[in-house]
């Protein structure tokens, strides 16, 4: 009886980190290498669970999974919003070498670190109103900063703020508040040095 009890546990909470995903708009592949449900169980989770049930439509996306690092650094509200999802991550100890494992590489142990991984993702919806970061681009955080080759997270050096990096470019690591700052500064006259 408990060996039954077990699985009907673990496949109840595959089935919920399931429908979590799909409501977050992650892919049918995301969702299948989390949870090793088949494409047409999600299909079919998405039919009867979501779909039928939503408020607003959920999107079903197609194609590949985001890639693109350059996408967290392409302005200060991405950097902002990435370094506040990042933060997330570290807080809850997604990003602790110690850890079992990374969790959206395949053998890993996906199932455990799945509902973890979505809930810093729903705090970071609870935060920003003004969402800018999908789920999957997300999960490509996550998988983009554990790999330190592009992304890297850095203090910054005027206020010590937690915030993104650009591995591959030489430069100081500010945070966009302070680099905002910088940039906003009136330029001083000429001799306005010496009146002070």
């Amino acid at each position: 009886m408990r060996v039954t009890d077990d699985r009907y546990s673990r496949d109840w909470r595959r089935l919920e980190l399931a429908v979590r995903m799909i409501r977050h708009e992650a892919r049918t592949g995301t969702i299948r290498l989390w949870t090793g449900l088949s494409d047409d169980r999600i299909r079919k989770l998405y039919r009867t669970y979501v779909q039928s049930v939503a408020v607003t439509p959920v999107r079903r996306h197609r194609g590949k999974t985001p890639s693109q690092t350059s996408f967290f650094l392409r302005n200060r509200e991405m950097r902002r919003h990435g370094a506040l999802l990042a933060g997330i991550y570290s807080r809850l100890g997604l990003l602790d070498r110690d850890a079992a494992g990374h969790p959206l590489l395949p053998g890993r142990p996906a199932m455990q670190w799945g509902g973890l991984v979505l809930s810093a993702y729903e705090a970071y919806l609870e935060l920003c109103p003004d969402v800018c970061i999908s789920f999957e681009h997300a999960c490509h955080l996550l998988d983009a900063l554990w790999a330190e080759t592009e992304l890297g997270l850095a203090a910054c050096r005027s206020c010590a703020a937690l915030t993104l990096v650009d591995r591959l470019r030489v430069g100081s690591a500010g945070c966009t508040f302070c680099s905002s700052q910088r940039t906003s500064r009136p330029l001083a006259s000429p001799g306005s040095e010496r009146m002070q």
